[in-house]
């Protein structure tokens, strides 16, 4: 999964990446969503045995343009998962109590605990994305957030937090494609917005913001992964490898039981 990663200090270009690659799953879709229920299965195992143990905080972080998929990878990924030992925490439009604080602030108190997986769907990334395409705080504040992250994601794997981040790549077309589709299916108009287009046309800037973000933050001790996500199922394959191959790595083992259990009947 290296070809997916961006190594740290790398000069990242996010047009020689290609949305539509699926060369570590060269099979089909209906193959590809087979596999996944295996990982899936995996997956449940995993997450068992790390809420089992208690000792391990793995934290993994979304962020897409518009209709990348952050929430579809959340729902096919995770699918089956005990919902005890995995969250995920959202973050929109800062509430007048968060902006009275530091932007950090709302982020670090949904961290996982021991045990815990957390998924953010959007993050503090925002701070140097949406702050900066439209322009809320002079570039002067925003670029030095870069350092705030690498230096508060330090402090969380200091502590013992496994960090994985994934950009869901996907192209201009692709999105109109996702956003037309909100628009001809009466059950989906509720997930779009107006606001959608003005979004768009800042396809440019976001993908400028996107880069230097990738190329600023991705670190040994929390890597940014650039995912192909133009199609749905070979983003969640590779995610799903990706994560299940960090957990395996935790050489996890369920807690010793008790002496003698074997003594015991139940009457």
């Amino acid at each position: 999964m290296d070809q997916y990663l961006v190594p740290p200090g790398s000069d990242l270009n996010l047009n020689q990446w290609d949305p539509n690659d699926k060369s570590l799953f060269p099979i089909s879709k209906k193959e590809g969503k087979l596999l996944l229920k295996d990982l899936n299965k995996e997956m449940e195992r995993l997450q068992e045995l790390l809420f089992a143990q208690g000792k391990h905080k793995v934290l993994i972080v979304l962020q897409a343009m518009d209709t990348g998929g952050k929430d579809g990878t959340i729902r096919h990924v995770f699918e089956g998962v005990n919902p005890q030992g995995v969250k995920v925490a959202s973050f929109k439009v800062p509430t007048p109590v968060e902006l009275a604080h530091d932007y950090l602030w709302r982020v670090h108190k949904r961290t996982p605990a021991k045990g815990e997986i957390v998924i953010f769907n959007r993050s503090h990334y925002e701070d140097v994305l949406v702050v900066r395409v439209h322009k809320l705080v002079p570039e002067e504040i925003w670029s030095r957030r870069y350092q705030h992250i690498r230096a508060f994601e330090k402090l969380l794997t200091d502590e013992g937090t496994t960090i994985l981040k994934f950009y869901l790549h996907i192209d201009r077309e692709e999105q109109k494609k996702r956003l037309q589709s909100r628009l001809d299916d009466p059950q989906k108009n509720w997930k779009f917005s107006r606001g959608d287009l003005k979004e768009r046309a800042l396809w440019d800037r976001y993908q400028s913001a996107y880069q230097d973000a990738l190329r600023e933050t991705s670190t040994d001790y929390a890597p940014w992964y650039v995912i192909p996500a133009n199609r749905k199922w070979y983003r969640n394959l590779v995610i799903s490898t990706i994560i299940i191959d960090k957990l395996k790595s935790l050489q996890m083992a369920f807690p010793k039981s008790e002496d003698s259990l074997e003594d015991i009947t139940i009457e």
